[in-house]
């Protein structure tokens, strides 16, 4: 026997055992095993999300008023009263408010983000500091800052301290109420554009930094030529995410005001005309319509401003 022969005997040998072909009944098994960990998630998906909507889109074509068990079809005659009563729409000016406070955050998460993504001290810290208050609930922060624009409460106290004695209703007029509103909403809602900024930035490899280092660039530099293009896409989302939120200010007004003094938002609105005035078509009818206005506006900005893929490499 030659040694090219005893070469091959022992490849032979010694290769791994072909496996035997997995039976009908266990490739079966392993196309349903994904499916049924997605049951759990899917009924609830369906109960919660996608079922509510579709009775939401047929109250919408009904003169329910949410308690009676009787309701009659009424066609499209309340997206007609939606679409032709100016005083439903005049709520829309009070979002322009969170409209601007969304900006002004969306520059502090995005500020802070830069700054903390390069070593500096104790920077896990103030991540931490900035990140709480999206933790908190919603109701809480709403009780908490009543308390502290009230009258004598403890904004004026901090002022005080200062100098600054003032008997100004923070909450009391239009202006400084929804200005006030939406300077909570900022404080809120930072921790989470600020979260979202932090992860991009960190996404970006650090060998970028280097090179533009070596080259003599400064923290702006590396900014504006590295991490303003690469995060370009989170920050089309954060736009899409405070527009949204902007149009459908709910939780913070509705337990601070209740929509008094000039605060009511279209969802404030829509839920008065639902739970105080009885009328669950035509809040449904107003639902589906502030629906569709968040979806135009999305597209919109999807259109001006499109996803591309940045190569930062």
């Amino acid at each position: 026997m030659t040694d090219t022969t005893e070469k091959a005997v022992v490849e032979v040998s010694t290769a791994a055992p072909v496996p035997a072909p997995a039976s009908r009944r266990t490739r079966a098994w392993r196309g349903l095993t994904p499916w049924l960990f997605l049951i759990a998630p899917l009924a609830l998906l369906i109960t919660f999300t996608y079922a509510p909507i579709v009775n939401m889109l047929a109250y919408s074509f009904t003169d329910w008023d949410g308690v009676s068990p009787v309701l009659h079809y009424t066609g499209a005659a309340n997206y007609e009263e939606v679409l032709t009563r100016p005083d439903l729409f005049e709520v829309f000016w009070v979002s322009g408010y969170y409209l601007a406070a969304s900006a002004v955050q969306i520059v502090l998460a995005l500020y802070f983000a830069t700054v903390l993504s390069f070593d500096v001290r104790f920077r896990n810290f103030f991540k931490g500091v900035l990140f709480f208050p999206y933790l908190i609930n919603g109701v809480a922060i709403g009780f908490v800052f009543l308390y502290f624009f009230q009258d004598g409460g403890t904004l004026d106290s901090v002022l005080g301290l200062f100098g600054a004695h003032t008997d100004h209703a923070w909450l009391g007029t239009p202006v400084s109420a929804n200005t006030s509103l939406a300077g909570v909403s900022v404080w809120r809602y930072l921790g989470l554009n600020f979260v979202l900024f932090l992860g991009a930035i960190q996404s970006i490899p650090g060998e970028l930094y280097e090179a533009a280092e070596l080259d003599g660039a400064n923290r702006w530099h590396q900014f504006r030529h590295i991490i303003a293009p690469g995060i370009k896409p989170v920050l089309t989302l954060t736009v899409i995410l405070s527009i949204s939120g902007s149009l459908s200010v709910f939780e913070i007004p509705y337990i601070m005001t209740g929509g008094a003094t000039g605060t009511e938002t279209f969802v404030i609105q829509t839920v008065n005309l639902a739970f105080r005035f009885n009328k669950t078509g035509l809040a449904s009818a107003a639902a589906v319509v502030l629906l569709l206005i968040i979806l135009l506006v999305t597209w919109v900005q999807r259109r001006l401003v499109p996803d591309d893929k940045v190569d930062l490499v």
